[in-house]
């Protein structure tokens, strides 16, 4: 996991297998940042918590980019409670846009903050697993935990 932070808040949560790739994705998104070792610990143990504890407030304010719709399809996925799923045409309905559901999977792909905005929550209408930006096997390992599993 890497993250970055600026002073209205914390820009993005990536995940992988191997941190320098996730390193340097965010170089590639945030390229004037500059690296904060002490304040980014302190945020990197506040998403490690809420990893292990989802159903608490996540305490730290969040500043993604993205444009007024994805805000709205974010927003939306932290409404989904810990172990549970919807649909993208739950999520598109409830936003009041029934016939966006592909929209909301962009959404969802575009989505820059893993875990806290949570689309790993949100499934195929069927219920099945689909796609996931940082992997089908990771989405389906968080709802487990979640689920207690």
């Amino acid at each position: 996991m890497a993250i970055a932070c600026s002073a209205e808040g914390l820009r993005a949560i990536v995940l992988g297998d191997r941190e320098d790739p996730l390193i340097e994705e965010l170089r590639r998104r945030f390229p004037a940042a500059e690296p904060d070792d002490d304040s980014n610990a302190n945020t990197l143990a506040a998403v490690m918590d809420f990893i292990e504890n989802p159903r608490r407030e996540f305490p730290l304010p969040l500043a993604p980019t993205g444009t007024a719709f994805q805000h709205q399809v974010w927003q939306a996925l932290r409404g989904i409670p810990p172990g549970s799923t919807a649909s993208y045409l739950a999520i598109a309905a409830s936003i009041g846009r029934p016939g966006s559901a592909r929209a909301v999977a962009g959404a969802c792909a575009a989505n820059p903050l893993a875990v806290v905005v949570p689309c790993h929550r949100v499934v195929r209408s069927d219920g099945s697993l689909s796609g996931y930006r940082w992997g089908v096997e990771r989405k389906r390992r968080l709802l487990e935990r979640e689920r207690g599993i």
